[in-house]
């Protein structure tokens, strides 16, 4: 275990380069070539997250002053993603969740039951997450360990059945997303997609970064965007006036950034994953094999960034007028990207429908995260993690996905038996998508060879 936890302290910038590396010996790529990829690969980490860093920079500020004016105490704070994993690495279950998660992998690999190889190990610390507080709440670590391997399962359903529109959207090819904030946000967005499509009229708009570019030139483009959206959270938070002009510039500059971190991901990524569906294609004819990467890769996108910084200010005037809400969100405003990285993809890049699904998709996890606090509370307590002096903590991204109450709630309430049920549906789900990938690729191969 101690070297697990080594691992995990080496984060994912340093850690991803050297398994990107190793896979790329694997597959034959040239020592300077792979290590070259894996190399820009950390690059595009650090870069990615020094500009995550400058937008949580600004935007804390700015969320105190808000906070501060408008009079918003809640119980619970959040304290953002880079606490839960440290919280859900820190416990006695927490570091098996890498092996745990591999070992499923390979499993589900061998049976050709996903198509997803996951190589973003330490985001495996989601999974960690929803296994550390069954096992405080049931005090039974075999249990904690079960639901480990149900919720590895369900995370790869979500990345394989989101993989083709994360492929088309994003123009990722050979990549999906078996990341526990992002990947369940497809589903919650499918229904939504459904019911905007038959609402007559609405069905035929379409707001994307293009057509706002379009029809408000100059400031219809994204960076302009940014430091327009940076303006009106710093007059919201009644900054002085230096104060707003330099919140949106540096919003201006987390729009013009962020993509050109991802591209730098991406510049490392491609070698690796063309030569893996070559080896595929050699080895195993018609077949087709996802690289499992963070949803990091999404979140420059212009129409996730817009959407996200949108519904910044949403989030919080949520959080004030939803009855019976406790959590205050703070420090997972810098986090929105993920919560609604795929959002965007189902909607096409739709900036209007994403604001609308997401805000109906926040309400859920201020609730959700509500629900949790004290749980997490106490699971903070068992890391030893410091709290700054907060009574109540909670976190509105893993700390409000809904499926995580769903793993948590059946594994509190209905133990073995729940977990079982979760584990056959996980399993049914898996083979269902198998079969229809299958078919799919079938009338491919067919309509292909009829072309010719």
């Amino acid at each position: 275990m101690g070297v697990i936890q080594w691992i995990i302290n080496l984060g994912a910038s340093v850690f991803l380069p050297i398994l990107l590396f190793i896979f790329g010996l694997i597959l034959r790529i040239k020592p300077g070539k792979a290590f070259k990829a894996g190399l820009t690969v950390g690059i595009g980490f650090i870069g990615l997250n020094l500009v995550i860093n400058l937008l949580s920079s600004q935007l804390g500020p700015a969320t105190k002053l808000m906070i501060h004016n408008y009079g918003l105490h809640l119980q619970s704070i959040d304290v953002g993603w880079p606490a839960a994993s440290a919280i859900a690495y820190g416990t006695a279950l927490g570091v098996m969740a890498i092996p745990i998660g591999v070992i499923v992998n390979v499993v589900l690999l061998l049976f050709g039951l996903t198509r997803t190889l996951d190589v973003d190990l330490w985001n495996y610390w989601h999974v960690a997450f929803a296994g550390s507080i069954i096992y405080l709440l049931t005090n039974n670590m075999w249990l904690g360990i079960f639901s480990m391997v149900v919720v590895t399962m369900f995370t790869y359903f979500f990345a394989d059945l989101s993989a083709p529109k994360v492929q088309e959207y994003y123009g990722l090819d050979g990549i999906s997303f078996p990341h526990g904030l992002s990947a369940p946000g497809y589903v919650f967005a499918l229904p939504f997609k459904w019911l905007f499509d038959h609402i007559p009229g609405f069905n035929k708009v379409h707001v994307n970064a293009e057509t706002v570019q379009k029809h408000l030139g100059v400031f219809g483009d994204m960076t302009v965007m940014g430091a327009i959206i940076g303006l009106v959270i710093g007059l919201l938070a009644h900054m002085s006036v230096a104060k707003v002009l330099q919140l949106a510039v540096n919003m201006a500059a987390v729009m013009m950034l962020m993509p050109r971190m991802v591209s730098l991901l991406m510049e490392g990524l491609t070698p690796i994953s063309e030569a893996a569906n070559k080896m595929v294609q050699k080895h195993f004819p018609g077949k087709k094999l996802y690289i499992g990467m963070d949803s990091a890769l999404a979140i420059g996108q212009q129409s996730v960034l817009s959407a996200s910084l949108i519904l910044i200010p949403i989030t919080l005037f949520l959080a004030v007028i939803l009855p019976g809400n406790k959590v205050l969100p703070f420090v997972d405003l810098a986090t929105l990207p993920y919560f609604f990285a795929l959002f965007a993809a189902a909607f096409d890049g739709d900036i209007l429908k994403t604001v609308i699904a997401g805000a109906a998709d926040i309400v859920l996890s201020l609730y959700i995260s509500t629900w949790f606090a004290p749980v997490i509370t106490k699971l903070a307590k068992a890391a030893s993690f410091n709290m700054k002096g907060n009574a109540s903590i909670s976190v509105l991204s893993d700390g409000g996905v809904w499926t995580n109450f769903i793993y948590i709630m059946t594994g509190e309430k209905f133990q073995w038996i729940g977990m079982t049920v979760l584990f056959v549906i996980a399993l049914l789900l898996l083979f269902w998508l198998k079969m229809r990938n299958a078919r799919k690729d079938a009338m491919a191969a067919k309509a292909k060879h009829s072309r010719k």
